[in-house]
This record gives C-alpha cells, structure tokens and sequence, in this order.
C-alpha cells in the first residue's frame, strides 16, 4: 500500500461517521460535488476581492486557503458517499470528474488574478504554468482512459495539488506579518513545486502511454 492509499483510509475512518448521517438525510453525491465547486468559486472570488480592495491584507489569501481546503474534503466525500450509499452511477463519475476539473482550474485563476493585481507578474506567470500542469495532467490520463489505456502514474496528482495550493495560501495568511522575507512567497513556492511536477507528471504519462502502446 502506497502513501497516498494510506492516508486515504485513514481519512475515510475519520469522515466515515460523517459520509453515514448525509446518506441518511438523503443528501446525494452530486449534490456534495457541487457544493465543492461553489466553495471553489466563493474561494476565488475572496481572492479576486482582495486583490481589488485588499491588496496588502494577507488574511484574505489565508481565508481562501482555508475554503479551498475544506472544499477538497467534498471531493473526497461525493465518492465516498456514492459506494457507500449504493449511489454510484456513470453520469455522476463524469460529473464529478467535470466539476473537479471546473473548481481547480477556478481556484487557480482566483490566486492568478490575485497575483497579477498586487503587482507579483512573476509569480503569476508560476500560477498559470501550474494550471496548465494541472490541466494537461488530467487531460492525458483522460484521453489514455478512452485509448483503453490505464495511467495514474505520477506524482503530482488531484490531491497533491490541492493540499500544496490550499496549505500556501492558508500559511501564507497565518504568516503575513513575518519580516524575514516575503510572506507571499509561502504561496508562490507551492505553485512553483506545481507548476514543475504537474507538467512533469503529465509527459510521464505520455511516456507510460507510449511504452504501452509499444509493447
């Protein structure tokens, strides 16, 4: 078992409890899916906010942080609310994968936006290479999906992501008034590990593609 299988049935005891009362209330996965995607938006939107009222209150990229993380939580319970509840279904498989792929890429548009407005060019231009990582991570395996091919190799997938994006920006409101060097840079630096092993992780793909189409 691999890190990330551990860590995910640690959690999954943890929420379980939790996954059981929102069956028997009758809440549904797509419901919970789409409660993720708003709170990505509201996150983004906190962002877009501060950068154009707020611009020197870190506070505001710590609260985003804060609800991007807990909007990650909804991704791991529409899924699990779904086996668990008997619910699962091939649309709603599509739907959560769709609306994953919305909240993410919003979520960084949101901290894009956000640098851009507080005059950190450079560092906007790390968290557009990190959504296009993003992107094209999940893209390739897509499209090696409907080839029939398996790929999740890779380092720097969904849950990845979210963790390095959400825990900057909350650190990164948590530490504003540190005076040793930039706070910011507690957001940026995550983005920039993003922006490097997404996009590495997408042509290690492509290569496990082609090794396997070449056998």
């Amino acid at each position: 078992m691999n890190y990330r299988d551990w860590l995910q049935q640690v959690i999954y005891k943890i929420i379980n409890p939790v996954i059981r009362g929102m069956i028997k209330i009758g809440i549904t996965p797509n419901f919970i899916t789409t409660t993720g995607l708003l709170l990505n938006i509201a996150a983004a939107a906190l962002l877009v906010y501060a950068g154009m009222h707020e611009p020197g209150n870190l506070a505001y990229v710590g609260w985003g942080g804060g609800v991007i993380l807990f909007a990650g939580l909804f991704d791991m319970m529409d899924g699990r609310v779904a086996r668990l509840g008997n619910m699962s279904s091939t649309f709603g498989a599509l739907y959560d994968s769709v609306l994953d792929r919305y909240s993410e890429l919003i979520t960084l548009f949101g901290i894009f936006y956000y640098l851009i407005l507080t005059g950190y060019q450079w560092g906007s231009i790390i968290a557009f290479v990190a959504l296009i990582g993003s992107l094209m991570v999940s893209y390739v395996r897509a499209r090696a999906e409907g080839l029939g091919l398996e790929c999740k190799v890779g380092f720097m997938q969904r849950p990845e992501r979210v963790v390095l994006t959400s825990l900057g920006a909350l650190f990164c409101g948590i530490f504003s008034g540190c005076e040793l060097f930039d706070p910011m840079l507690i957001l940026i630096v995550p983005l920039a590990i993003i922006a490097i092993l997404a996009n590495l992780t997408a042509f290690v793909r492509l290569a496990h593609c082609y090794k396997l189409l070449n056998k």
